[in-house]
């Protein structure tokens, strides 16, 4: 199953909890997590602002990124207009669409406020999980 993974719930994960959990199910192959290099340059942007993680692991996690384990990549998603609240959180929803992603996975209002863009369906860290264990 593809799914998107918001730059809040990526980092959130180095705390535990309900996100490192998705990324659990990510590392172990259980999902597919959809990236553009706009997802991945914040992702590291943000990682380096919150001082979480060493260089090492960040390293690592680049490393990880480029194996493309369990990754799928996009490499020019479609410019969207969806988000106006936050235009930044657009690139989500592109690169959802262009990965053909079955999920947003997100703490963020702005995106949890619009539900659903065509099939991708835009939920919490919480619903997401019991969904998936519903379909274990």
């Amino acid at each position: 199953m593809n799914i998107v993974l918001d730059t809040n719930i990526f980092v959130s994960s180095f705390f535990g909890g309900k996100p490192k959990e998705i990324i659990d199910l990510w590392k172990e192959g259980e999902v597919t997590l959809c990236l553009s290099r706009a997802i991945i340059d914040e992702y590291i942007n943000v990682l380096r602002r919150m001082n979480l993680g060493d260089e090492q692991e960040l390293i690592e996690l680049i490393t990880y990124f480029k194996k493309g384990i369990n990754c799928l990549f996009t490499a020019n998603p479609p410019k969207l207009n969806i988000v106006e609240r936050d235009p930044d959180d657009n690139k989500f929803i592109e690169c959802a669409v262009s990965a053909e992603a079955k999920y947003i996975i997100t703490g963020d209002k702005d995106l949890l406020d619009i539900k659903s863009y065509f099939e991708i369906i835009i939920i919490s860290p919480a619903e997401f999980l019991e969904i998936t264990r519903a379909n274990s």
